[in-house]
């Protein structure tokens, strides 16, 4: 079954059972709080709240979506930046046993078998879903027969879409080992970490196009359906090498082509800021990677194989379509000048002495010519050499470990490419111009970008850092960060997987400093006089003669004093709620949190 069909299926069935269908909203929310349209319910969040719907209680859509916490992920088999989500809303119309029993009957109409539900396991303040487990029950569900799971807060309870909003527990559906569809029944206003309860209760779900359909089509990954079929064969079509062997490649190129498609319909605009960065930023790692696939440059055919996909149902493409093309390649022609001057610059060091820059960069470096190229060993590779790279040539440095692993014709280790980005981020972190660092995409501590929701998880990561060493001790220290305006991501020394215990006692701390309202502070002292007050500290052997301390809290009540390039925010109080979404490993003796502010 086709897409198209799949989308249409689903909308008249709601349709059929008393739904109004509504079009997707835009890309840009409404929502100040959020960069981007994420979910198909941003468009009704008032109607949550009481508002009366121009609609009906009962809606159904297909929503255009971008999401951008985990674009380094793209490229893999399932992450994605731009989707569609299909989803059925009810403003006080109906709640739990029709929401899971429409969504049971439509997934029998579509011979869609259900491998196994999640519900709700239920914490010390909101309950376990019972409700959801008694209605799965009739329906032939069970713990005993291994197709229905309790699950925790993490898994199975839906925050609010941006700083505050609906919320409540789910119950998720898995087929064909992936999860499908997510029913949230919304039971609670989430403001400031508290949880109240609404007035009148409501459905919320979602169903990712791309997941539906390739359950249906029987594919092993989203990027072998029809939703990117077309494009993956015109980039074969414009590329020297298969889609077989280079998967990861088609697929960035694939995802980010569409995103930048569907960004640029609405006007959004390469920039160094806010939307127009993560457009800038998506271009032009589809532009590295077709480089890295020797891909003939011909944005034209690749927004009509867009085009040809969603024109009739996203009319702006068909409409905007010769900006997009034209937006496209003026990027192209920005970014390509800096990745061809520095292309030749690094295949000459690499070739001259396998990464030991001579040459312009010889100035910056003395490292030993290495004769016997075959025998280099990723060891010479460091990240202060790759900020010099960059900040000589504005090269990127996932480009650079290409280039290097094309000339070696082998792949570097994981650990050897975390070790070096990790490096990177610290370099890009001491550097003191944020603007230049701005136009790489990285900044200071491994920051997105400067605004305000990027700063205040910055901020965050601070808090967090103290409260794993308060709750793990004295040998946790920060081993790398990722922040976007979404979302914190951290690395750490620990050996061992966190209990769910202990990363509640973290975030307890962390929203304990919150409630405090104490202010942030900064100072800039010497290194010796951070280490005398106890500061925090990474990659000591690279500070300057003076460093900047940030320190979290006053008198006897100091809850952080870390050093750091900055920025952030003035006071702890306005961060909101704090939430860890996951923990996960990273490497041998490294762990991973992923946090967000509510």
């Amino acid at each position: 079954m086709k897409s198209s069909e799949l989308r249409e299926r689903f909308l008249a069935f709601f349709e059929k059972n008393g739904h109004k269908i509504v079009p997707s909203s835009s890309l840009l929310p409404t929502d100040p709080s959020v960069l981007f349209t994420t979910a198909g319910m941003q468009q009704f969040k008032p109607y949550y709240l009481g508002e009366l719907s121009p609609f009906g209680k009962n809606v159904t859509s297909c929503q255009k979506c971008i999401r951008t916490s985990d674009i380094e992920e793209v490229g893999d088999e399932r992450h994605l930046t731009f989707f569609e989500m299909l989803g059925n809303f009810s403003f006080g119309g109906y709640f739990k046993e029709d929401a899971i029993n429409l969504a049971k009957k439509f997934l029998d109409e579509l011979e869609i078998k259900i491998d196994y539900v999640t519900v709700f396991e239920g914490d010390e303040n909101t309950p376990r879903d019972e409700d959801s487990a008694r209605i799965w029950g009739k329906l032939g569900f069970s713990e005993d027969k291994g197709n229905l799971r309790f699950e925790n807060k993490n898994e199975n309870f839906w925050g609010p879409t941006g700083e505050e909003g609906p919320c409540g527990p789910t119950t998720e559906i898995y087929s064909g080992g992936i999860e499908i569809w997510n029913i949230v029944f919304n039971q609670y206003y989430s403001k400031d970490g508290k949880l109240e309860p609404l007035k009148t209760p409501g459905i919320d779900t979602g169903m990712g196009l791309e997941r539906l359909a390739m359950v249906m089509q029987k594919k092993p990954t989203v990027f072998e359906t029809d939703l990117f079929e077309p494009i993956t064969k015109k980039i074969e079509e414009l590329s020297s090498l298969k889609y077989s062997g280079n998967e990861k490649l088609y697929r960035i190129i694939a995802d980010h082509i569409k995103a930048s498609v569907f960004l640029l319909s609405e006007e959004i605009t390469p920039s160094n800021l806010g939307q127009g960065y993560i457009l800038r930023r998506l271009i032009r790692r589809q532009i590295r990677c077709s480089h890295s696939l020797t891909m003939k440059n011909d944005y034209k055919q690749l927004v009509e194989a867009v085009d040809n996909m969603y024109g009739d149902i996203y009319p702006l493409i068909k409409n905007k379509k010769d900006l997009i093309i034209e937006e496209l390649e003026k990027e192209y022609s920005k970014f390509i000048f800096t990745l061809t001057k520095g292309l030749k610059i690094l295949s000459q060091e690499i070739t001259a002495q396998g990464v030991g820059p001579r040459g312009e960069l010889g100035k910056i470096h003395n490292l030993e010519i290495i004769d016997d190229f075959p025998n280099f060993t990723p060891a010479r590779i460091t990240g202060r050499w790759l900020f010099d790279f960059y900040q000589t040539f504005g090269f990127p440095p996932e480009l650079a470990l290409e280039e290097i692993e094309r000339k070696l014709n082998r792949t570097l280790d994981p650990s050897d490419i975390k070790r070096i980005m990790n490096e990177f981020q610290e370099e890009a972190r001491q550097h003191q111009d944020l603007s230049r660092t701005a136009s790489a995409g990285m900044f200071k501590g491994g920051l997105a970008d400067a605004s305000l929701e990027t700063t205040k998880l910055h901020t965050a990561a601070h808090l967090m850092l103290a409260g794993l060493r308060k709750v793990l001790g004295d040998d946790v220290y920060q081993k790398g960060s990722n922040i976007t305006a979404e979302r914190l991501r951290f690395d750490f020394s620990h050996k061992e997987k966190m209990t769910s215990g202990q990363l509640k006692d973290v975030e307890n701390f962390v929203n304990d400093i919150i409630k405090k309202d104490l202010p942030v502070t900064c100072k800039e002292m010497t290194l010796d006089e951070a280490k005398e007050i106890g500061a925090m500290g990474v990659f000591e052997s690279k500070y300057g003669e003076k460093v900047k301390v940030y320190i979290i809290g006053e008198g006897d009540d100091i809850a952080s004093k870390e050093i750091c390039g900055g920025p952030h925010v003035e006071r702890a109080g306005i961060l909101g709620h704090f939430k860890i979404q996951k923990e996960e490993s990273s490497s041998s003796g490294v762990r991973r949190i992923k946090a967000i502010l509510e």
